[in-house]
């Protein structure tokens, strides 16, 4: 006896889905059955994955894009808001036109996706957005208030849509990683000082003493977007080795 895989027959679309997170969760999803496309800059992706070149901070271009993917696709289920940028800076470090070009990405390249989207989704049975949010909308970390207020803006969006969109079936929650092993951590630590000093210093704040990995978080991506989770709604699933939660006593 055999049994379909769990996202056999959905169609799904990644935002970011060129590499770091993005890319492991559109992995994940086709492994499980999923027809993905994934949106990015530098859409260049490996096979069955399809690639579409897009840039959520203009929304002609996001237009353009989730209509291409839900034509190759034949619609589409399932919306993974993950493109996002990265700021460093107290509050008085960043000019306003970081400010806006961080919120430009983080925040309402969200919303474009998501109602370009919302067309599709309401003819799925199966609607599920999930949103690629941040500890640091739950926590407070230095130098790191610009990226801050965006991630809580993305718990505070996601949580709005969730209610104004639950009447229709479609289910929108989020994911809040810690520090996670992608390219932006990487190329943060490789501008470092002390490189090796850094990453101890980031590993040693998370109780399970190492960085996240892009695959533990797709998992949980994974999760949320399922059918068989059509109950869960509204929710930030936080994947983070324990920081959000846990208070340990110095090692």
């Amino acid at each position: 006896m055999t049994t379909a895989p769990e996202f056999a027959g959905l169609a799904a679309l990644v935002t970011g889905g060129a590499s770091g997170i993005g890319l492991a969760t559109a992995t994940l999803l086709a492994e499980r059955g999923a027809r993905v496309a994934c949106l990015d800059l530098n859409p260049g992706v490996p096979a069955p994955l399809t690639g579409i070149r897009a840039d959520v901070a203009d929304d002609d271009s996001v237009r353009a894009a989730v209509e291409e993917a839900a034509e190759t696709l034949g619609g589409l289920d399932i919306v993974v808001n993950n493109a996002g940028i990265g700021a460093q800076g107290r509050i008085e470090d960043n000019p306003d036109e970081e400010w806006r070009r961080v919120f430009e990405v983080n925040v309402f390249g969200m919303v474009r996706v998501t109602r370009a989207a919302l067309p599709h989704l309401r003819r799925s049975a199966h609607a599920a957005i999930v949103n690629t949010c941040s500890i640091a909308a739950t926590a407070g970390l230095p130098n790191r208030a610009l990226y801050s207020a965006t991630k809580g803006a993305v718990l505070s969006l996601t949580r709005a849509a969730a209610a104004d969109l639950v009447g229709e079936g479609i289910r929108v929650n989020c994911v809040n990683p810690g520090t996670a092993d992608t390219p932006w951590i990487g190329r943060l630590l490789a501008a470092a000082p002390d490189p090796a000093a850094e990453r101890a210093a980031l590993e040693a704040r998370q109780p399970t003493g190492r960085l996240v990995a892009p695959e533990e978080v797709a998992a949980a991506i994974a999760h949320l977007a399922s059918p068989l989770s059509g109950a869960t709604t509204g929710t930030d699933l936080a994947v983070d080795g324990g920081m959000h939660g846990l208070r340990l006593r110095p090692r």
